[in-house]
This record gives structure tokens, C-alpha cells and sequence, in this order.
């Protein structure tokens, strides 16, 4: 096994399991590991520090798996850790109300680049590191060999594949091809999910409990959903009471899911209304003309990938938080998120206060969330706790 050594005083962060070391950690390589292999992390010092995953092509050139070094990281580790965390869901896995939920959520569990998502009875896999691609047969196995799908479907069609010098790709790896809808169940609410196209593996699964936390508060009230994607927001509303709902999304196919959806779940069309176009236009265009709703639900993709990309980041979401504030009635409720992890719930917060003055608003706090059970959050790597939301009333 080839020997990677940190630098003088770098080892701290890996000591307490935070599973990244970057390039500018490391002081030598000893022998030549290919991309994804196994290799030993030693201190500057010559002692152990953890296992964990090479790739020189990648900033975080090692990924640590693994900290008791009389450990051996072989096919029975990737199927073990694997099959702990298909365990580790097991009260979703009994919940009549739900079929779709996240097993495998990277470093967070203890599998850093590794994705897995559950949609009824298929599955899809995003690999996003050398080091899973290389355990990918192993990984595909053990998810076969527990869950028995009808299909083990991937979806490592993404960007962050380039940074680990690997192709995308998608595919079939095991069983069948998933038809281009599946119908999932979510508290008992119907979706239908593009698995093969649709965004990340074809579904937001992060917000499952955040979308009926919201909706509790929409009995009666007119909804204003942005960024709407497949609606979800918005029918959990209408489903808990809402007297109307606006969605706004930019994409039109997006807009065709959101109607299908609605009438999955047996929503009046006369209660529903669609707007296709750029969520910070439009909700200029109603502060303008002076329209209010009782509640505005924003929920925008990532603003910021990466910490450079912070301060504009912080400034969308303030723009983005003043339109809405603008356009509630006295006392209504703003639920807004934040999926981008350079972007800390702190930061957020000051965000919606630079937003409120802005809008000249007061505003009170009603309820503060994150991702679902499903997504854990390791206390060692903080970068695991990405989403991030607020429900507020706004006077």
C-alpha cells in the first residue's frame, strides 16, 4: 500500500475525522497510486493517521475512509459500511406513507462521493469520486443484495465528475431501465419523478419534512410558490388548506410536471395557477403592481458552489427575500431556503435582515430547518449540513 504524508501540524482536521485533505496538506507521496486506490495517510512524524483514497487530479486528493488502522478497506468494508447505512433508514423503510428517500449520503455516511437514492422500487446511484468508481462493482453488488430492486439506475452525469478527471455517464447498471415517470409516494402525497433526466437524481428529497412543516401554516391562505420545480411545495399547501396557489418556475417542462402533480392528488385546477418565467423578474414585476399573497415559498437552486461565490450568493438572497417580503399581506409568512453550503445558516440570517430593511419590514422567526433524517449531518464535517431554511411572519 502506498504511504501519503502531511505536512508538519496538517494533520489535526483528519485526526478529528473530517475526511478531506487537500493538496496543500500533503508533503510527499510515496510510490505512485493510481486514481481511487487505497493508500495509508501517515503524519509528518511517520505515524498513522487513517485510509482513505487518491486522486492527484483532484484538489481533495485524499478522501479518509477509514481510522482504525488494524482495519483493511477491502470489498467486505464497502459492503459493510453500505449496508449500514441501508440500515440506518430502516424507520423510512417501514413508513407506508413514503417510498422514496435517500440511503447513501456521501462522507456523512462515512461513503465520501457516494449518492444513493430510493424511488419506489428502483434505485440511483451517483458516483462522484475516483475512489467510488473504482468500489463501484463492489457498492452495486451489496445495494442489490439488500434492497432487491427492479433496477439500479446511475446518474453521474454531473459537473464535479470533471474536477476528478472522470466522464460523465448514466445508465443501467442492474435489472431494468426505469420507466421515464415513476410514481412515488411521499406522506402520502403522489409525485411523479424523471429519474433519468430530471434534477440531481430526479427529485429534492432533502425538503420532504420541511414541505409539511410549511404547510401547516397555509390553511386558507394564497400561495405563492417560486421556483416551483415539481410543485411540491405548493401541493403540500393546497393539500393542508390553502385556498390558492401560484407557481412560478422558469422552465416549461417543469411546469407540465407541476400539472400532473397536481392532479395526482386530486387538486382543483380552479385553485391552481401557472407562470413560467424568471423568479426575480416576476416577483418584481408584482411589487410593481402592487399584488399580495399570504404566504411566499422560495426555495431557488444553489446560489453559491463554492466560498468565492458567497457574497454574491448573500446578495441574491437578500434581492430575492426583499421582492417576496414586499408582496405579503400584514403577518404573512415567508418561507424561504438555502441549499447552497458555502452559505451558513448565520449568514442567511443577516441576509433576511439586510432584506427586511430593505422591504421595511419587521420580521419574526417562527421556525428554523434543515435537511431531512435521511441526509444526517456529521458533526466532523460540517460541510454536510448544506440546507438550510426559515419560516418567518412578516409585518
Amino acid at each position: 500500500m502506498n504511504n501519503v504524508y502531511l505536512k508538519k501540524g496538517r494533520d489535526k482536521s483528519a485526526r478529528q475525522y473530517h475526511p478531506w485533505i487537500f493538496s496543500g496538506a500533503i508533503g510527499k507521496v510515496e510510490g505512485n497510486p493510481s486514481p481511487g486506490e487505497i493508500v495509508r495517510v501517515l503524519d509528518n512524524d511517520k505515524r498513522f493517521v487513517a485510509y482513505g483514497y487518491f486522486n492527484s487530479h483532484s484538489q481533495i486528493q485524499v478522501r479518509l475512509l477509514e481510522w482504525n488502522e488494524a482495519s483493511t478497506v477491502n470489498d467486505e468494508w464497502w459492503y459493510d459500511k453500505v449496508s449500514q447505512a441501508v440500515r440506518r433508514r430502516g424507520t423510512l423503510a417501514v413508513d407506508d406513507s413514503t417510498n422514496a428517500y435517500r440511503l447513501v449520503f456521501g462522507e456523512a455516511d462515512f461513503l465520501p462521493g457516494l449518492i444513493v437514492d430510493k424511488y419506489e422500487n428502483f434505485i440511483v446511484l451517483q458516483s462522484l469520486t475516483a475512489g467510488i468508481e473504482a468500489a463501484k462493482p463492489v457498492i452495486v453488488q451489496a445495494l442489490n443484495s439488500l434492497l432487491n430492486p427492479s433496477g439500479i439506475y446511475e446518474r453521474s452525469d454531473v459537473d464535479v465528475r470533471d474536477l476528478e478527471g472522470l466522464p460523465q455517464q448514466k445508465g443501467v447498471l442492474v435489472g431494468n431501465e426505469p420507466e421515464d415517470e415513476i410514481c412515488i409516494r411521499e406522506n402520502n402525497l403522489k409525485f411523479t419523478v424523471d429519474v433519468k433526466n430530471g434534477q440531481k437524481t430526479g427529485y429534492y428529497l432533502d425538503q420532504r419534512e420541511n414541505r409539511r412543516v410549511t404547510a401547516r401554516y397555509a390553511d386558507g391562505l394564497q400561495v405563492l410558490d417560486c421556483f416551483s420545480y415539481a410543485g411540491t411545495f405548493a401541493i403540500y399547501a393546497l393539500k393542508h388548506g390553502a385556498k390558492s396557489a401560484m407557481l412560478v418556475d422558469s422552465s416549461a417542462s417543469s411546469l407540465a410536471r407541476v400539472k400532473e402533480n397536481t392532479m395526482l392528488n386530486r387538486i382543483e385546477s380552479s385553485r391552481v395557477e401557472y407562470v413560467k418565467g424568471d423568479a426575480f423578474q416576476v416577483l418584481r414585476q408584482f411589487s410593481q403592481s402592487k399584488q399580495k399573497f399570504d404566504m411566499v415559498i422560495l426555495d431557488p437552486p444553489k446560489f453559491a458552489s463554492t466560498k468565492s461565490q458567497t457574497e454574491r450568493a448573500l446578495a441574491g438572497y437578500k434581492d430575492i427575500n426583499m421582492l417576496a417580503m414586499s408582496l405579503l399581506t400584514e403577518g404573512g409568512i415567508l418561507a424561504t431556503y438555502s441549499c447552497s453550503g458555502a452559505v451558513n445558516l448565520a449568514s442567511f440570517k443577516v441576509a433576511l435582515f439586510w432584506a427586511s430593511l430593505d422591504a421595511r419590514k419587521q420580521v419574526q422567526y417562527i421556525h428554523t430547518l434543515s435537511q431531512g433524517i435521511d441526509h444526517p449531518r456529521l458533526i466532523s464535517f460540517p460541510e454536510s449540513e448544506y440546507l438550510k431554511g426559515v419560516i418567518c411572519r412578516v409585518y
